[in-house]
C-alpha cells in the first residue's frame, strides 16, 4: 500500500469533510497552510502534546497551533481562567482590568517594550508597526529580507518566498510593494546600501531568521544590524510572532541580548487563543496616544481601532500563559527537548537514506530535503509535493508538524519524543521505498 493510499482508507471522515468544505469555503481551507495533498485532516479534540481526528486516529502535535501553544493543548491553569472569565462576559465594549494586567506582563518580560498596543493577529501588529514607524520617522521606504514572513497585509507580502520579484499574492497594488526594499538575509552591507538612500523607515525582520528560523540568523549580525539602524537614525523592528516567550521569556531579544525599537507579538502572547500586541520604546508608542490637541489627534496620531483588540477572553487565557512562562524552566526544557529531536531526527534521515538535514535552534525544528541554509544544494527551488508526502507519511505513523519544521512545546515528554522518531523514521522509510528521492 502507498502512502497516499494507506493516508486515504485511514482518514475516510476527513476526506468527507473536505468535500463538503469546498462547497462553501474556498479550496476548502481557512488557511494557506493547511493545503494538504489530497486532502486534510479535521481535528476533533486535543489535549497536552496530542490531538485526535474525526477518524480516530491519534498524533504527537508538532503545529501546537501553529506555534501558539507553548504550554500544549488545554494547559489547566489556562482553561479555568478562560472558563472564569467566559462567564463574566466576552466582549464588554470597555477597558477592563484584564488587559492592563495583561500589558504589565509584556512590559516585564520583553526588554523593548515599555509601551503595549494589543492587537488580533500578528498581521495586525506588523502593518501597526510600520505604520508607526513612518510616522515616527516621516519617511516611507521598509526594509524587509527576503524568505522573512511578517503577514498577509499588502505591506508585507514582497519577497517572502523564490521567486523573490514575485509577491506572496496576487491583488497587491504596485504601489504599495515600491515602498518596501528587499534586501537578503544575512548581508549588512546591503543593508546598508538601501538605509544611506535617506528615506528607509524602518528595517522590519524575524530575529532568529526568516520563516520561523527557515534561514537562520547569523552570530552577530542583529547586533549590526542594530547599529547600523541607530547610526542612521533608522527604526528597528523585531518580528517575534514565533520567537516571542519561545526562546526565553524575554523573547529572542533578550536570548540574544539585542533590544530593537519595536517588537510585534502574537501567538504565545494571546495563550493560544486570538490575539497579538505592538510593544516598543515610549517616544514610538507615544504616537497612538491622544493629547487633547485637536490637531495632534485627527492628524499627527496613529490611528488604531479593533473590535476584539485585548478582548477580555483572549486577555484572560495571556494573563495564565505569561505568569507560567516567565519561568525559564519552561523555555529550558522545551529547547532541551529540541536539542534530542533534532539529533535523533538527524540520524534517522542518515539511517534511512534520506537527502538533508534537520536542523534549528531554541523549541523549533526543521526537516529540509535540500540540505541546511547556506550549503550546496540548498537553494533550489523546495519541492512541495515532497513535503506533502512527508506529512501524510507521519500522520501514518501518529504524528503531524507542519510541512517542514515544529514546534515543541513545555509539555511534550520523553516519551512524545520516542514515538516521534519512530513515526519519522517508518514515515522515511516509506518515502525510500516508494521512490520518492530518485534523482535527488
Amino acid at each position: 500500500m502507498t502512502i497516499h493510499e494507506e493516508y486515504r482508507a485511514t482518514h475516510a471522515k476527513s476526506a468527507a469533510l473536505y468535500e463538503r468544505a469546498r462547497r462553501s469555503i474556498p479550496g476548502g481551507i481557512t488557511h494557506d497552510i493547511r493545503h494538504l495533498t489530497p486532502h486534510p485532516i479535521y481535528v476533533e479534540r486535543a489535549a497536552g502534546a496530542r490531538k485526535w481526528d474525526v477518524d480516530g486516529n491519534e498524533y504527537v502535535d508538532y503545529w501546537m497551533g501553529h506555534g501558539a501553544l507553548f504550554l500544549g493543548h488545554c494547559h489547566p491553569a489556562i482553561v479555568k481562567a478562560v472558563q472564569g472569565q467566559i462567564a463574566r462576559g466576552t466582549h464588554l465594549g470597555a477597558c477592563h482590568e484584564l488587559e492592563v494586567h495583561w500589558a504589565e506582563l509584556v512590559t516585564k518580560l520583553i526588554p523593548c517594550a515599555e509601551h503595549v498596543r494589543f492587537t488580533m493577529s500578528g498581521t495586525e501588529a506588523t502593518h501597526l508597526a510600520m505604520r508607526v514607524a513612518r510616522a515616527y520617522t516621516g519617511r516611507s521606504k521598509i526594509v524587509k529580507f527576503t524568505g522573512h514572513f511578517h503577514g498577509w497585509h499588502d505591506g508585507a507580502v514582497a519577497g517572502v518566498n523564490p521567486p523573490y520579484e514575485v509577491p506572496m499574492s496576487a491583488g497587491v497594488p504596485g504601489a504599495m510593494l515600491d515602498q518596501m526594499v528587499i534586501c537578503p538575509p544575512n548581508d549588512i552591507k546591503a543593508v546598508q546600501v538601501a538605509l544611506e538612500r535617506g528615506d528607509v523607515a524602518a528595517v522590519i525582520l524575524e530575529p532568529a531568521g526568516g520563516q520561523a528560523g527557515t534561514t537562520p540568523t547569523i552570530p552577530g549580525y542583529l547586533q549590526e544590524l542594530r547599529a547600523l539602524t541607530e547610526r542612521h537614525g533608522v527604526v528597528l523592528i523585531f518580528d517575534e510572532v514565533i520567537t516571542g516567550f519561545r526562546y526565553s521569556p524575554g523573547g529572542a531579544q533578550a536570548y540574544f541580548s539585542v533590544t530593537p525599537d519595536l517588537t510585534t507579538l502574537a501567538k504565545i502572547v494571546a495563550g493560544g487563543l486570538p490575539g497579538g500586541a505592538l510593544c516598543g520604546k515610549r517616544p514610538l508608542m507615544s504616537l497612538l496616544a491622544f493629547r487633547g490637541d485637536p490637531d495632534w489627534d485627527r492628524s499627527q496620531r496613529v490611528a488604531h481601532a479593533g473590535t476584539f483588540n485585548a478582548n477580555p477572553l483572549c486577555a484572560s487565557a495571556a494573563i495564565a500563559t505569561l505568569e507560567l512562562v516567565s519561568d525559564a524552566a519552561h523555555q529550558t526544557r522545551a529547547n532541551k527537548q529540541g536539542e534530542e529531536l533534532r539529533r535523533g531526527l538527524s540520524e534517522a534521515m542518515k539511517r534511512t537514506g534520506v537527502p538533508g538535514v534537520c536542523y534549528g535552534e531554541s523549541s523549533i525544528y526543521h526537516v529540509s530535503f535540500e540540505g541546511k541554509p547556506g550549503l550546496a544544494g540548498h537553494d533550489r527551488p523546495r519541492r512541495a509535493s515532497l513535503y506533502h508526502l512527508l506529512r501524510c507519511a507521519l500522520m501514518n505513523n501518529g504524528v503531524d508538524s507542519s510541512m517542514n519544521h515544529g514546534w515543541i512545546s513545555a509539555i511534550h515528554n520523553d516519551e512524545d519524543l520516542e514515538r516521534t522518531l519512530q513515526g519519522y523514521e517508518r514515515a522515511f522509510q516509506a518515502m525510500v521505498a516508494e521512490g520518492a528521492f530518485q534523482g535527488a
